[in-house]
Order: C-alpha cells, then sequence, then structure tokens
C-alpha cells in the first residue's frame, strides 16, 4: 500500500484553514478543529491552526438538534456565532466570513475543508482553491439520508504543472459531484427538525464531521496516511477506506500524471554526448 506524506512545512508553521459552510457537518467540523489546535500545540507543534468559517446563512429553529446550535441561536448567522463561541471558550482568534465562496473567490489557505450540500458550491470551492501560489488540501465531506464520504486531495494552483504528481480530490474521482448542471432543482430548506430528519439521519453529519477530523489528525500527528478518505453507511454500518493507491483511483478513472523529463539546454546534452 501507498503512502502520502504531509506538506513539510505545514508542520513548521501555523496552519491556515478555510471551512466553508457552517451547517449540519461544517458546525460539527469547527468543533474538532478547536480540539485538534489543542491537541497539536501539546504535541509541539509551533502555530497550531488558525481557521476561517465562511457561511452567510443564518440559524432557523429546524437547525437546533440537529446541527452545532442552541435555541437561543435562531436568527443569528451562522459563521460568527459558532466562531465568537469557540473563540471565548478556547481564547482563540479565529475569523468567519458572512458570505458564499463563488468561483472568483481567492482562498490563500493551506488546507479547504467543504461541507456543502450542492455540487455548484463544491465547483465555487475548487476554483476558488485553484488560485494562488501554492497546492492546498481540499477535504471534501458530503452526505445523503444515511451514508456519505470524506476525501482529502491536493488541487494545484495555477502555477503548478498539469503533470505534477499529486493526491487527487473529491472532483478528480467523482467528477459529477462538481457538475452544477446536476443539482436538483428544488433545494427548498426544511421548515422543521422532523421535516429535515426525512431528508438525512440524525447522526450522518457528525459521523461524517468525525471522521475527517481525524483524517487530518492522523496526517499531522504522524505525517503520512495509508487511505485519504473513506465512505461510510450508517444504515448498513459499512465503512470503507479509500487507500492512497493509484490502482485503486485508476478504477475510478482518474490516471496518476507522469512527469515529464526535464529539459535540458541543448549545448548540455551535446558536451554529453561528445
Amino acid at each position: 500500500m501507498k503512502e502520502h506524506f504531509i506538506h513539510s512545512d505545514l508542520l513548521r508553521r501555523e496552519v491556515k484553514i478555510d471551512v466553508i459552510g457552517a451547517g449540519g457537518t461544517g458546525s460539527q467540523v469547527i468543533n474538532g478543529l478547536a480540539r485538534l489546535h489543542l491537541a497539536l500545540l501539546s504535541l509541539g507543534h509551533p502555530g497550531g491552526l488558525d481557521v476561517t468559517l465562511w457561511d452567510d446563512d443564518v440559524v432557523s429553529q429546524s437547525n437546533v438538534g440537529r446541527q452545532a446550535f442552541f435555541p437561543v441561536d435562531v436568527g443569528s448567522h451562522k459563521a460568527p456565532t459558532l466562531i465568537n463561541r469557540l473563540n471565548v471558550a478556547f481564547g482563540l482568534g479565529w475569523e468567519s466570513r458572512v458570505e458564499r465562496v463563488a468561483s472568483r473567490t481567492s482562498l490563500r489557505s493551506d488546507i479547504v475543508i467543504g461541507c456543502v450540500d450542492n455540487r455548484r458550491a463544491r465547483r465555487a470551492i475548487l476554483d476558488a482553491a485553484s488560485d494562488g501560489f501554492h497546492a492546498k488540501y481540499w477535504l471534501d465531506c458530503g452526505n445523503r439520508m444515511s451514508d456519505g464520504q470524506v476525501i482529502l486531495g491536493e488541487v494545484p494552483s495555477r502555477m503548478d504543472r498539469d503533470d505534477t504528481p499529486r493526491l487527487p480530490h473529491a472532483g478528480d474521482l467523482f467528477p459529477e459531484l462538481v457538475d452544477p448542471s446536476l443539482d436538483a432543482a428544488d433545494d427548498a430548506p426544511s421548515c422543521s427538525l422532523a421535516e429535515a430528519l426525512e431528508k438525512q439521519s440524525l447522526f450522518i453529519n457528525t459521523a461524517m464531521a468525525m471522521q475527517a477530523c481525524q483524517l487530518l489528525f492522523e496526517l499531522f500527528r504522524h505525517g503520512r496516511i495509508t487511505h485519504h478518505g473513506l465512505f461510510m453507511n450508517l444504515k448498513t454500518g459499512r465503512t470503507s477506506p479509500l487507500p492512497v493507491s493509484p490502482e485503486t483511483w485508476k478504477r475510478f478513472g482518474f490516471i496518476m500524471p507522469t512527469p515529464k523529463p526535464a529539459k535540458q539546454a541543448k549545448g548540455m546534452v551535446d558536451r554529453l554526448a561528445a
């Protein structure tokens, strides 16, 4: 089995993370990141995590009970509500942005965690993550009623060569996840917790958030991972890892690019052949 090694500079400085979406999964992920931040500092990491949470939505009554919100939060914007609570509780200086991420948004973080529920938003995250001058990790969390997936991949910057070997992201393995034309026409919000539970199992978001944070913990704790995602079904109790394996990726239609040999100056080639 292959391994993926963490970008070494992420072990030597503060790690910047953008979390996109503060709903069912995002509101749970942000709590897990606070715990991960404390764990990294206790293990000797020099800076821990610096997190920015993006979401333009407000807390509704149906969110209470399924997402990490309380009755007193109803009517407040989700992102600042969660961030302010964590900042006060843990003495952090994390930030919130009451806005959506669009394709033209420039995300300058090291890791982008997508906790969105439609393809248009995933496409915007992928486009925004591609901006900048360095590749970044994209950790995508998605689910349906009682099953879901977590996939960690690398998004190359616009400055990278197309043949640079990398960890494939969710859009590489499942192109339909970033195709906005496949989004359902009706995306009306649920008006009550009972109605919301008709669409999603009560603990599916918590389960996916836990797996996402655990994957990051493994990557930072050991500096390497042998799987970069998993598929989980709470109804059947089945969990299947996504191994770091070009053979596995090929079954999903992703072929690992082969680096092209570096070009040499003609004069050098002539001298070596002489």
